[in-house]
């Protein structure tokens, strides 16, 4: 299905569709974050985004249970944006030799991937909500905290832990 094909008749099938996006999206970034963790240096930033991939993974279990309140086998939906942001961040790293700008690298491309995730969350919630789907809004309110949460610590672990200081004075 695509984003803008005749398979999207109702906000209920846009509303799956999303789900399945996210779904995708979420499984994506598990693959991903082992890469960033391997090759993160600074102390704050692995534990960061070691302590994120477990909570990707309850977030992937709160969506199986949403696809299961729509009587839906929980499936995902290729998502090109996800690919890109993936795959940028993944480019970018590999391209740094310098640890700490390395480390800075990874921040940034965790971030995108945070407001991307924020952004579909909020949208969900809000057709969620339209559609009456109330115990699907619970998880996915859940999820979007923990989004939200890790996008600060993210800041956090950049602008107070030192990550950019360290970046800027390679």
């Amino acid at each position: 299905m695509g984003m803008f094909t005749k398979d999207i008749k109702s906000m209920e099938d846009l509303f799956l569709h999303g789900l399945q996006d996210i779904y995708y999206a979420e499984q994506q970034i598990t693959q991903a974050l082992p890469k960033m963790i391997e090759k993160a240096t600074n102390r704050d930033l692995k534990t960061g985004l070691k302590d994120h991939l477990e909570e990707t993974q309850k977030q992937i279990e709160r969506l199986q249970k949403a696809f299961e309140k729509l009587g839906q086998k929980p499936s995902g939906a290729q998502c090109p944006a996800i690919d890109g942001l993936i795959k940028e961040a993944d480019s970018t790293m590999g391209d740094i030799a310098d640890k700490a700008v390395l480390d800075a690298a990874i921040v940034a491309g965790g971030q995108a991937v945070e407001h991307y995730e924020i952004c579909r969350y909020g949208t969900l919630i809000a057709w969620a909500e339209k559609l009456g789907h109330e115990e699907i809004v619970r998880f996915l309110n859940t999820n979007l905290n923990e989004e939200k949460a890790a996008n600060t610590k993210l800041n956090t672990i950049a602008t107070r832990k030192g990550v950019n200081t360290k970046a800027s004075a390679a």
